[in-house]
């Protein structure tokens, strides 16, 4: 099985795959989870690196399909071992997919602009490269104001010496972000799972706690 978690930055999701990944071989699950973009391990994800620092840009200057055009590259660097895991593993964690190029560049756009961006990524990514599709996308719905409170406590990263990189530090790009994967959901049916991360109270649940109603889905759950 083939799991994309998706969400804005910050939303919780490379914490979200560790949780699951644990609960999957607590259960005897032989499970691998995969970032993207791949940092230090392809060359696109350098450039992907330079781009999120702003060296080629501000977001509204870098051309939308030369922006997405990394961010792919980096995925089809990456082809041989993600299909190597997948052939090896009950279980991929996948931290941001395609769906992730289609959000972030399509936010940038709207109308028949995006449909047409949305169309081209997906026939690049899946049809071009040959990438498998995932069989569950996940979404985090955090809100921006939490994701941003979130991400000044991240850890450093290799690719900036900046507490935020260049989308980070936009919180009204991150909202629009935020409703394109909101779309994405709704369009892609059973194949999305929407989950809220925080309480009644608008608090981040423990992730021990949203792992867990998230294995209750039939494809997890059918796993063992």
């Amino acid at each position: 099985m083939l799991l994309a978690i998706e969400g804005i930055d910050g939303a919780g999701k490379g914490t979200l795959c560790r949780e699951l990944l644990v609960r999957a071989k607590a259960a005897g699950i032989n499970a691998a989870t995969l970032s993207f973009p791949r940092y230090e391990e392809t060359q696109f994800s350098d450039l992907v690196g330079r781009y999120l620092r702003g060296e080629m840009g501000a977001i509204d200057q870098v051309p939308v399909r030369q922006a997405a055009l990394l961010y792919a590259g980096d995925r089809f660097e990456s082809r041989d071992r993600l299909l190597a895991l997948i052939a090896d593993h009950d279980l991929v964690i996948l931290d941001r997919y395609v769906a992730s190029n289609i959000a972030y560049n399509g936010a940038k756009v709207s109308g028949q602009a995006r449909d047409e961006l949305m169309t081209w990524i997906e026939q690049l990514e899946f049809g071009m490269f040959e990438l498998p599709r995932p069989d569950l996308t996940l979404l985090l719905a955090t809100s921006t104001a939490l994701a941003d409170r979130l991400v000044g406590e991240k850890a450093a990263r290799s690719y900036t010496d900046e507490t935020r990189d260049m989308h980070e530090a936009d919180r009204g790009y991150l909202d629009l972000v935020a409703d394109v994967y909101g779309q994405l959901a709704v369009a892609g049916g059973d194949h999305w799972l929407v989950v809220d991360p925080t309480d009644g109270a608008g608090n981040l649940r423990p992730p021990d706690d949203i792992a867990a109603g998230i294995w209750q889905h039939p494809d997890l759950a059918a796993l063992g």
